[in-house]
């Protein structure tokens, strides 16, 4: 059964372009949210297994929420990213509740399914 996966981000191109790399990589795409409020609405919505989580988001920050998200009864599976490949350091992401971080320029369909494995 596939994953199911929330894709963070407020550039609706990105946005697009992780959901594509997402499916072709055996994913389902559960949804998308372009800011922190419509991501903790889909989460609660949805209930998806993984969030792709951008860092930087219109009304706060991507870390932040990560936390929050964390401190959920059954948390998402998340990874952080960014297109500033040294924005947030592994101690920090996982800090954050997070279980990775990989810039956008680094995600690749092989790369999501090793950032996504989850046991």
């Amino acid at each position: 059964m596939p994953i199911d996966v929330l894709v963070v981000d407020d550039d609706p191109w990105f946005r697009g372009i992780a959901s594509r790399l997402l499916e072709r990589a055996g994913f389902t795409v559960a949804g998308e949210a372009d800011t922190v409020r419509r991501a903790l609405e889909a989460v609660i919505d949805l209930a998806p297994a993984a969030v792709l989580l951008d860092i930087g988001l219109p009304d706060g920050d991507g870390v932040s929420l990560a936390g929050e998200l964390a401190k959920l009864p059954s948390p998402p599976h998340i990874v952080l990213t960014s297109s500033d490949p040294d924005a947030v350091t592994d101690e920090l992401a996982t800090r954050s509740g997070a279980a990775a971080f990989v810039s956008k320029q680094d995600l690749t369909d092989h790369r999501l399914r090793t950032l996504f494995a989850i046991a």
